[in-house]
């Protein structure tokens, strides 16, 4: 039983691989399918690259951020609503494409009228609506460790800034980052976002560049001396003066 078209595919090209040598070419008799394919392919142009196809039509971004393509909807980044863009259907994917850049991709849905979401493309939308993240359904399949998060700062008066700011650092530093911060905070007990920005900042800080060795060497030591100034100032309020 075959759950997806790629499994029927991969099944398909090594049966047909595999039948290749069993059966007798219709033209060649005495060789086999495999083995005219052989002498064929010294003969061969090279394929420089694999030939992507795909159906492209211009979509319009709803007010919910969706795009409708092949009877279902896919998300894109909430900035582009009311905005035109390019969608691609590939045989297992869709693309969104605008001013030549990929701004969202997903697996292809193959029923009809499903959604399919990506809840980071709706976080500047709850950086103004905190409240969206209680119901909202792109954040329904929040990865693990901000689902704890979620579900641990439900009875904090403040849950739902937290969550917001906990999110909106992910463009900044990143998925990965946010999420071990989200997990060691977790385990500590201390449910705070000051708590777990600063570990994200201390897991993405630079190390400090290496110290540069030389020969030079200081004669004369720096003293402290704050008549100079004085000096200054004097000299600055004469030439004001003048």
């Amino acid at each position: 039983m075959f759950h997806t078209f790629e499994e029927l595919n991969v099944w398909l090209g090594q049966r047909c691989r595999s039948l290749w040598s069993e059966l007798v070419h219709p033209q060649y008799n005495g060789l086999t399918v495999a083995e005219v394919l052989e002498l064929e392919q010294v003969e061969m142009m090279p394929m420089p690259t694999a030939f992507e196809g795909y159906v492209e039509r211009t979509v319009r971004v709803s007010s919910t951020c969706l795009i409708s393509v092949a009877r279902n909807r896919y998300s894109v980044p909430c900035e582009r609503v009311g905005q035109w863009v390019s969608s691609r259907l590939y045989p297992s994917r869709i693309v969104v494409i605008t001013d030549e850049t990929v701004i969202a991709s997903h697996e292809r849905l193959f029923d009809r009228d499903q959604v399919s979401f990506d809840w980071q493309h709706y976080i500047p939308l709850i950086e103004r609506k905190p409240g969206a993240l209680r119901n909202g359904a792109p954040f329904a399949d929040l990865p693990k460790p901000l689902r704890l998060l979620k579900r641990g700062l439900r009875r904090h008066t403040k849950g739902d800034r937290i969550m917001m700011q906990v999110l909106a650092a992910v463009p900044i530093a990143g998925l990965e980052p946010v999420l071990v911060a989200v997990e060691l905070v977790l385990e500590s007990g201390s449910l705070s976002a000051d708590h777990i920005l600063n570990v994200v900042a201390r897991l993405t800080s630079t190390a400090p560049p290496p110290c540069v060795e030389t020969s030079l060497q200081l004669k004369v030591a720096p003293v402290a001396n704050t008549a100079r100034y004085d000096r200054l100032r004097a000299t600055d309020e004469e030439n004001r003066n003048a």
